[in-house]
């Protein structure tokens, strides 16, 4: 049985006080729920922290509404839309090359120009015997063909199908073929159709799917492909193998460009949602929910591993039955913000019954506005990438925690709807990995209050809910702060970052862009402060869709801890056509931004950091004014201790500046803790002596030339030890003695030894 729910997403994650917000519901509690505006300071319901805080803050938005259920649309296709070149065929045939992964998986729609209405129209398929069949239906009697041979799974083939309207047959065609050139012979069917038949009048031509209804904007799919398409073609005649094998080229033929109706190729416009049509009709296209782009085609030779270098080699199109983009629901809730709503950590509550729901954004000062002291950034990249993580799919969750996985209904839900989307660490139905997440869906650990059953002993939060700790923190202090988001970064970059005397990440500041690693990198330089309050940070390298707002791309290649590998050839986004991967093998290891990079990571308990002698140094003198403790952090609501779940290290060969102080550094981490793959040339057991002495994390600090500085504690676990004791212990003070110094605009020295 279902479990009831009430859930949503927002149009918008980031924006000023007075700006307007969209909020998209579906609700199976109960038949009406309520909403309202909260101010979120602590996210986190463990009882032994600070407790839940959260504040009511009256809006337009307050009030009760009916409740309806709305439905996810997931599944990928391009579609093209109607047009009278399709009206006024009689003969026809279309042809492509596919790279089916599930073809026993039940009937999957290649190319449809189907009238749902009328029953009426053709269909290219893969049935439920996995072979490929074609059919026709005059919306009372159908005609079909059909090989009877299923198809190869991760294999190319050239398909096809034919009809006649003089002879009034049918055909289908499928020849297997290899990247090397070697063909099999091919499988010819044909059937009679003993009815007269046309394409129905402002069907919508559709790849990789059926189309069921709503509008060539909005599409209701179904029936959806998994697997690569390229070169799909229409002819205006029922054509030979000859025919066919003059348009498997990049370009029309003289000789066929009169009957070539459409001549789509997915090589073109890889950054963004149009598919473009080189036949003279001019027939664009525009992709559904985000299929897959950048990937290697059938000519692919792997000479070249950019599709910007060979995008000829580049021409297909991944498609998944559970891509998704955006939701595509109504708004139940449409207001402006209040215009007096200072920056800050907000979300729309939702009650249905017994369920409640908080759906987060973040409001940013305004254009004019006085800006705080201190910038606080929330990861939205590494929200977006853990989006939907779920461990009732995901193997070895309880063994990477050392412990059983709990689960709540969070996770019950994500499980139950798989059509709400995956996270960036998941592999859709086919097996492919993940490289595309978005904000437009409901994203159920994404939520003030998540519990999440993937975490060290004693939590019960990561990402969001780790970074109220901070937020809970800044305001117990009663300090004055900001906060911008990883999308504002993105796009406003150095010139944002410049208006603050210190920018603060949160725990997990994991996935950057180009765009923010530069205006990090640039306001660092420039004399700027810079406090990570996290771990594994600066670490994998995304891209923002150029156009599309809310999705960003990932490419898991090269060594690296990861959940999924990135396929021979499709190492380079598709969003801005430069290679994924780590940012280390981009020659900008995280050592070089913030002092320390990724090392270990473990699930079970966090440890404590000790300090060294560098702690002593001159320079390091104000940051551990009135400590006299050698233990910093043994204590904390993230397993125990301040050093845990990731966790930095410094290294001079990967760029922490020489200069840089190590002011403390952990021990005791457990078996659990496993060096970073990228870390290992070759596999070696991780209790020796000279791997375990590296499994540590790192506090650092050191100076910069423009007269700013770096603090950087190496560790996810950190913001959970803040409010240990009331807010009265070394890691809070510590914390509290590094921001004081950096807000003072007093520049620091850049030169060993200096005060």
């Amino acid at each position: 049985m279902a479990l009831p729910y009430v859930t949503g997403y927002l149009d918008r994650i980031s924006l000023t006080r007075g700006e307007p917000l969209k909020v998209m519901v579906s609700c199976t509690a109960a038949p009406e729920f309520r909403a309202s505006l909260v101010r979120v300071i602590c996210g986190d319901l463990n009882p032994e922290g600070p407790g839940f805080r959260e504040v009511e803050i009256a809006s337009a938005a307050d009030g009760t509404y009916p409740a309806r259920e709305q439905i996810c649309n997931a599944g990928s296709c391009v579609v093209i839309p109607p047009n009278s070149c399709f009206d006024s065929l009689e003969s026809y045939s279309v042809q492509m090359h596919i790279w089916p992964t599930t073809p026993m998986k039940g009937e999957q729609v290649l190319l449809s120009l189907w009238s749902e209405e009328l029953g009426q129209g053709f269909r290219l398929t893969i049935d439920a015997s996995g072979a490929l069949a074609a059919s026709v239906s005059d919306g009372s009697s159908t005609a079909s063909a059909m090989t009877s041979v299923p198809l190869t799974e991760r294999q190319w083939h050239l398909v096809g199908a034919s009809y006649d309207a003089k002879a009034r047959t049918l055909s289908v065609l499928h020849e297997p073929f290899s990247r090397s050139g070697a063909g099999e012979k091919p499988l010819v069917a044909t059937n009679a159709v003993p009815f007269s038949f046309q394409l129905p009048t402002g069907a919508c031509l559709i790849l990789g799917a059926s189309m069921k209804g709503g509008t060539p904007a909005r599409p209701l799919t179904a029936q959806h492909y998994n697997g690569k398409i390229e070169k799909p073609r229409l002819l205006s005649v029922a054509a030979s193998r000859l025919d066919m094998e003059k348009l498997r080229g990049e370009t029309i033929p003289a000789d066929v460009t009169p009957i070539c109706v459409g001549f789509w190729d997915f090589s073109a416009g890889m950054e963004g949602e149009h598919i473009a049509d080189r036949s003279r009709n001019g027939l664009a296209g525009l992709v559904v929910n985000l299929p897959a782009r950048g990937m290697t085609g059938s000519n692919w030779t792997g000479e070249e591993v950019s599709w910007r270098a060979t995008p000829a080699q580049y021409g297909a199109i991944h498609f998944h039955d559970d891509d998704l983009y955006d939701a595509c629901w109504d708004a139940d809730i449409s207001f402006d913000l209040p215009d007096d709503l200072k920056s800050g950590f907000y979300a729309i509550r939702l009650t249905a019954g017994a369920d409640e729901e908080r759906i987060p954004f973040f409001v940013r000062p305004k254009a004019g506005d006085a800006r705080a002291p201190v910038c606080l950034l929330a990861s939205t990249a590494t929200y977006m990438a853990y989006a939907n993580l779920n461990p009732v799919p995901f193997p070895i969750a309880e063994l990477l925690s050392s412990r059983l996985i709990v689960l709540h209904k969070a996770n019950l839900l994500i499980d139950e709807h798989p059509e709400w989307g995956p996270s960036l660490y998941d592999v859709h139905s086919d097996g492919s990995g993940v490289c595309y997440s978005s904000r437009l869906r409901p994203i159920l650990n994404f939520r003030p209050g998540y519990i999440s059953s993937f975490g060290a002993k004693g939590s019960n939060l990561r990402e969001y809910n780790a970074d109220t700790h901070i937020v809970d923190w800044l305001e117990q202090q009663g300090i004055e702060y900001d906060v911008v988001t990883d999308d504002d970064v993105h796009v406003e970059g150095f010139r944002l970052l410049s208006q603050y005397k210190t920018v603060m990440t949160g725990a997990h500041p994991e996935y950057f862009s180009a765009e923010m690693w530069d205006a990090t990198k640039n306001y660092i330089d420039a004399g700027g402060r810079l406090m990570v309050l996290g771990g594994n940070g600066f670490y994998w390298r995304i891209a923002y869709h150029p156009t599309l707002p809310g999705v960003m791309e990932v490419r898991r290649c090269g060594p690296a801890i990861r959940t999924w590998e990135t396929q021979p050839g499709e190492e380079f986004h598709s969003f801005d056509g430069k290679r994924g991967g780590l940012w280390r093998a981009h020659g900008r290891p995280p050592q070089s931004i913030g002092g320390v990079g990724f090392i270990s990571e473990g699930f079970d308990l966090s440890a404590f950091y000790r300090r060294t002698a560098a702690s002593r140094d001159p320079r390091a003198a104000f940051i551990f004014e009135d400590i006299d403790a050698e233990v910093i952090g043994d204590f904390g609501l993230q397993g125990g201790g301040a050093a845990g779940i990731e966790i930095d290290h410094a290294d001079a060969n990967l760029g922490t500046p020489t200069h840089a102080l190590i002011l403390a550094s952990s021990e005791g981490h457990t078996e659990a803790f496993r060096l970073v793959n990228e870390e290992m040339s070759i596999t070696v057991p991780t209790v020796t002596a000279p791997v375990e002495a590296r499994i540590q994390a790192d506090m650092v600090f050191f100076e910069t030339a423009g007269g700013g500085a770096v603090f950087n504690v190496g560790s996810i676990a950190w913001p959970g030890s803040l409010s240990h004791n009331g807010y009265d212990n070394n890691v809070s003070k510590l914390t509290r003695n590094v921001l004081d110094r950096f807000i003072d605009p007093t520049p620091f020295l850049y030169r060993r030894g200096s005060t």
